[in-house]
């Protein structure tokens, strides 16, 4: 355990602050920015303003340990390719004093240096599953998936780049990049029964589906609503830290992140694959098979939430996520056994 995993949860929040606070001076930033803390997952995200500006900026300070400098630099690579050639609008990034996109800053309760990166603040409003009608904005977002989808098709992938691979051994198999999903919260004997037996049908299905470059590359891989921005006409793509190999359509999976069980959800998915159609022609067996990635990504986000008890997010979702997910579960069962 490192110094910092040794420290009380607020402690860490502090240390993260200060090391925040240090790294605005890599930054040809106005005098008195200061950094506030917007969000907690993987890393920790800081929005920065200054007096007498009307420009900000996004910090994101990378959690240590889950991606290697090289794999932020691919991130940030993809990132760029698809803003410059106009498949979609993705946050600037604002490169050091030094010219570097990713500073290396250290912090004395750190035993390693953390790797940060700056971005322009991009305007726009998350859109709400609670109060909006969704159904047009997500045909946008298939619209714009199979833009990125088809953008990496024709896209030479700069030499050394690295990402990870979220497939079944990955996501709910042996090597599980966001914990074991029997170590999800409230997760009793007749629950992990239950959860295993659809883990063993998801294994069986994908199997069976396969890793055919029409099926399988690099995708968003979380493009929920917390990382869609609404300007207008306009929808723009956040947060490309998860990007990585996978099924395309665990792309449309994703929109659908922690409100799954919502009365509207086979709408909106089909809204999605109505707007994904109009760039690609897709099958129609891949379309039967989006509920499995859907329930994929759903026992993939109970084990995230048992992993990282410690963020507001798992803390607010907890049991009830768990619990909720039965009868997702019974229901695939039901469907595709």
């Amino acid at each position: 355990m490192s110094a910092f995993d040794a420290l009380s949860h607020e402690e860490q929040l502090i240390c993260l602050q200060h090391l925040a606070e240090a790294s605005l001076a890599r930054f040809a930033l106005p005098a008195g920015a200061s950094a506030r803390m917007i969000n907690l997952s993987e890393n920790a995200t800081y929005r920065i303003e200054a007096p007498h500006s009307q420009q900000c900026w996004a910090l994101r300070v990378h959690r240590e340990g889950y991606h290697s400098k090289n794999a932020i630099a691919s991130e940030l690579a993809w990132a760029k390719a698809l803003r410059a050639s106009g498949t979609a609008i993705t946050p600037a990034v604002v490169a050091g004093l030094d010219g570097e996109d990713i500073q290396t800053v250290s912090h004395a309760s750190m035993s390693n240096p953390r790797q940060v990166v700056l971005f322009e603040w991009e305007s726009g409003i998350e859109p709400s599953e609670e109060e909006d009608d969704l159904r047009a904005p997500f045909e946008v977002l298939g619209e714009t998936a199979a833009r990125m989808h088809a953008h990496v098709k024709s896209w030479e992938l700069p030499q050394g780049f690295e990402r990870l691979t979220w497939d079944f051994d990955t996501s709910l198999g042996a090597n599980p990049h966001w914990g074991r999903w029997r170590d999800g919260m409230g997760l009793d004997v007749e629950r992990i029964e239950l959860f295993g037996k659809t883990v063993d049908l998801i294994e069986h299905r994908l199997a069976e589906f396969g890793k055919s470059s029409e099926r399988f590359g690099l995708i968003h891989c979380d493009m929920r609503l917390a990382n869609l921005l609404i300007d207008g006409d306009t929808t723009k793509v956040i947060d490309f830290d998860d990007c990585g190999f996978s099924w395309l359509m665990y792309d449309c999976a994703t929109t659908v992140s922690f409100f799954e069980t919502r009365p509207e959800v086979p709408d909106l998915l089909k809204s999605w694959v109505k707007g994904y159609r109009k760039i690609i022609d897709l099958p129609q067996e891949d379309e039967a098979e989006i509920p499995t990635f859907v329930m994929l990504r759903r026992l993939l986000l109970v084990a995230w939430i048992g992993s990282h008890s410690e963020t507001d997010l798992a803390q607010s979702m907890g049991v009830t996520y768990s619990r909720e997910t039965d009868a997702l579960c019974r229901r695939y069962i039901a469907d595709f056994s």
